[in-house]
């Protein structure tokens, strides 16, 4: 199996292909913050490792939609705090901060929204609803409890999606 194509591509299921979920990086401290009630299994305490490791200049936030793929370099999308961006004509937004990433469908009810940040918090431009960016859910406004459909993401080095995937627009600021 390719894990970047999540394809078999040898053996009796070369071929398949797996679908993409939505995943996330985070920190374990963000991880309790967001679902305090969450459990752990390890067999190997001892070896677990607690290493802090930031992404380094050349890490880039992968997105696939409609069999379009576009790269984000992660400091682009940190710097910039929102990005609102197209990929296969399908609306998206991408966010990062700290050791977080997060990318969503910006569609609600076939309304396109446009978001921004202020103050410190996501809004929606064409409402003024208010959102938890890591959740994707309108916690205010006329949008309070819809929630955006998060897109499928892939993080990697540069060369490594440039590897697996060619054709790969990468996004430019």
């Amino acid at each position: 199996w390719s894990q970047p194509w999540g394809r078999a591509i040898i053996g009796d299921y070369k071929g398949v292909q797996l679908n993409l979920l939505p995943s996330k990086i985070t920190t374990w401290g963000n991880w309790r913050h967001e679902h305090p009630e969450t459990r752990v299994m390890t067999n190997d305490v001892d070896r677990l490792s607690l290493r802090r490791q930031g992404f380094s200049e050349d890490f880039v936030i992968g997105l696939i939609l409609s069999n379009e793929s576009k790269a984000f370099y992660y400091k682009d999308v940190e710097r910039a705090g929102i990005i609102n961006e197209e990929i296969a004509g399908i609306p998206i937004m991408i966010w990062a901060a700290g050791q977080n990433f997060q990318a969503y469908v910006r569609k609600v009810n076939d309304q396109t929204l446009t978001f921004e940040i202020i103050e410190g918090e996501l809004r929606d431009e064409e409402t003024g609803s208010s959102w938890d960016i890591t959740l994707g859910l309108a916690v205010a406004g006329p949008l309070k409890g819809e929630a955006l459909q998060p897109v499928p993401s892939s993080s990697s080095f540069d060369w490594a999606w440039r590897d697996f995937y060619p054709q790969a627009e990468f996004y430019s600021p």
